[in-house]
């Protein structure tokens, strides 16, 4: 009887231990992002992923010389912007947004949101790393 208490045990410690692995895995802002490289882009979204553990934003934002360049920003995880009053609708595909945040390690068009904003005015919190800096100073 003894035997069968320690293996429920065993099997109940090993399941909590291979749980938390992934959190192991999760990587922190400082992995893919630079702290040192602020952003502010303006841009018209091209689409919006809530998955988990990042979401996504692309947006297409063209610059001084008239290229079109699609941007992606990660976001929160889906649960963390609903609780911001963060939905599909509220970054509809067409919409205008300005994203403050920080751009890649890799130089390629990517980055983290820390803020997200509307042309009406709204603003929302989008990024969820505990690591992550405050959002840059708007250049006015």
């Amino acid at each position: 009887m003894k035997a069968k208490n320690y293996l429920v045990l065993a099997a109940l410690f090993g399941g909590l231990t291979l749980g938390a692995i992934p959190a192991f895995a999760h990587h922190a802002f400082s992995a893919e992002f630079d702290a040192a490289q602020p952003v502010v882009v303006k841009g018209v979204i091209t689409k919006l992923e809530l998955v988990n553990p990042h979401s996504w934003l692309y947006l297409d934002v063209t610059g001084p010389d008239g290229v079109v360049t699609n941007w992606g920003f990660e976001f929160g995880a889906p649960f963390s912007l609903k609780e911001k009053g963060v939905n599909k609708s509220t970054f509809a595909a067409g919409t205008e947004v300005t994203v403050q945040g920080y751009k890649s390690k890799s130089g390629k068009p990517f980055g983290y949101a820390v803020t997200t904003s509307l042309a009406d005015g709204r603003s929302f919190e989008t990024g969820g790393a505990q690591d992550a800096p405050p959002p840059p100073a708007s250049k006015s």
